[in-house]
């Protein structure tokens, strides 16, 4: 069995709900299992938090030595920074979002390989879009575009309260700005914005009045349809254009060739193309 230089980590933290932990941990399992039955050292369980993640004495160091991250010992044990994950050196294998690759990410991990987001509304093969909500009864439903375009409805939009889930978020703010922009506008067509802490907190906030609009990652809303009672009281007014879905990356020092072997495990599970 290929052995690496620590202990590995591997997580799949940006989907997993309380209500789908065992879908999730089943989904690792099929992974880990076809990585070690090619000779790959992977962990038995997913890290939910940093006690999970090994100590990393003086804290995670970039190329140059530079400080990049803090030691996840010295951090709230039950609490995860999903920072602190993607910079882990020991990280094997996790999910990230483009909008932190696209600000610095990248020179840190390597990508393994892009999910297919078919099943969902708002998905096709890699690409995925954010489904545009506001509160049920203010507007008419509409459908995800087939051809992938964005539909903005700047006259329900103008004025409204804008919340979101992370300002590195592709799905909740970067990819609604990148769009408003094509459009010859920017946020400033909001009367205000929020940060929530997440595309679940985003809606709740919109079905509560505290809020009024919100950009939800596809594959999120359908969690939320599945699971969290304040869906129901949201409804889609608009979508964001279809862009690359949320990648699988590893640290910057896993070995190419366990990298490689990665790629083709994910491919052959039918997770990637």
């Amino acid at each position: 069995m290929k052995k690496l230089n620590a202990q590995p980590v591997a997580a799949l933290s940006m989907y997993d709900w309380p209500e789908v932990r065992g879908e999730v941990d089943a989904q690792w399992e099929q992974l880990r299992d076809e990585l070690r039955s090619s000779g790959i050292e992977a962990p038995d369980s997913l890290a939910r938090a940093h006690r999970d993640l090994p100590s990393v004495p003086g804290g995670i160091r970039d190329a140059v030595g530079k400080v990049v991250a803090s030691d996840p010992a010295s951090l709230p044990p039950d609490e995860l920074d999903p920072h602190e994950l993607w910079l882990q050196p020991a990280l094997l294998f996790a999910q990230t979002c483009w909008g932190p690759m696209e600000l610095g990410l990248s020179d840190h991990v390597q990508v393994v390989g892009q999910p297919k987001y078919d099943g969902f509304e708002g998905g096709q093969g890699k690409l995925y879009s954010s489904a545009i909500i506001m509160r049920a009864g203010e507007a008419p439903s509409v459908k995800s575009p087939l051809d992938g375009s964005a539909i903005v409805p700047l006259d329900l939009l103008r004025g409204r309260r804008f919340t979101f889930n992370d300002p590195q978020s592709m799905s909740g703010l970067l990819g609604l700005t990148r769009d408003l922009n094509v459009m010859n506008q920017t946020l400033d067509v909001f009367a205000g914005r929020s940060l929530s802490g997440g595309h679940r907190d985003s809606i709740k906030a919109v079905a509560a009045g505290t809020a009024d609009v919100a950009a939800i990652d596809c594959k999120s809303f359908a969690l939320a349809q599945r699971f969290e009672p304040a869906a129901q009281k949201v409804t889609v007014v608009g979508w964001t254009r279809r862009r690359k879905g949320l990648p699988f990356i590893t640290s910057r020092h896993t070995p190419q060739e366990v990298v490689a072997v990665m790629r083709e495990a994910v491919r052959k599970l039918g997770w990637c193309d």
